[in-house]
């Protein structure tokens, strides 16, 4: 589906960003992973295949961020793919939040994905797709989630305008919208609202969770990666500055 399409995910070793490269792999791209963690990164590469190529990176660091994009251009000569999925999530109340929390989140979030296609927009061939992860959350209106919210509602924004910005280029910028899926960062958020509970009080917030989700369950990494599948490959050709929803209804019924 891919057929040999250099591509590069952000935030590759675990959860949805390792789903979406093991997926894009099993079709044929040539895959390139990013992580902080030299262990879970080369863990992770393995796991996906013996030519899959793994870059330590801060997203944090533009310098990081060039070396990475300079890594890309070394090993592929080029880009076809870019998954923009590094991120963190945690919950932020209007009353406690202070600014080290604040700048922490929307680094991560929003400057970290605007800086990374700044890196790698040189080495995209032209006619390529970028992948930016927002969420539902750009959806709805949830207590103790109002600058989570707002950094994935900045990063829908940036499908819009960087697709009108790269459009000389042809190249397709969109979004993917994942609901609560069942990932190492979802269960760090819910764990967060109550420190210290176990993983059957964990459990006990997912059954909750769920009932709220008309679909009746948590996603699967899996499911988000196949929607990225489907905006990486030709087959979305037609789609730029969109947001691809795939949220078991959670924001939209």
């Amino acid at each position: 589906m891919l057929d040999r399409k250099r591509a590069l995910v952000t935030g590759g070793t675990s959860g949805i960003g390792l789903a979406t490269a093991r997926l894009l792999h099993q079709n044929g791209a040539r895959v390139a992973i990013t992580g902080r963690d030299p262990i879970s990164l080369e863990k992770a590469r393995a796991s996906i295949g013996e030519d899959v190529v793994a870059f330590q990176t801060d997203v944090l660091s533009r310098n990081a961020l060039q070396q990475m994009a300079n890594g890309v251009k070394g090993v592929f000569g080029g880009l076809d793919v870019f998954f923009a999925n590094a991120g963190i999530a945690y919950v932020t109340p209007l009353a406690t939040t202070d600014e080290d929390q604040y700048d922490r989140l929307m680094d991560t979030n929003v400057k970290s994905v605007f800086f990374s296609i700044q890196a790698v927009e040189p080495i995209m061939q032209e006619g390529g797709s970028i992948i930016l992860n927002t969420a539902w959350l750009n959806h709805v209106g949830l207590p103790g989630r109002a600058i989570l919210s707002a950094s994935k509602a900045a990063v829908r924004s940036f499908a819009r305008t960087l697709s009108a910005e790269l459009l000389s280029r042809r190249i397709r910028v969109n979004a993917v919208s994942p609901g609560l899926v069942d990932t190492p960062l979802l269960r760090g958020v819910g764990r967060s609202e109550h420190p210290g509970q176990s993983e059957t009080e964990f459990q006990n917030y997912v059954s909750g969770a769920s009932k709220r989700i008309p679909i009746g369950r948590l996603g699967q990494p899996d499911e988000i990666a196949a929607a990225v599948l489907f905006l990486a490959s030709d087959s979305s050709s037609y789609m730029l500055g969109s947001e691809l929803v795939v949220d078991g209804g959670f924001g939209e019924l």
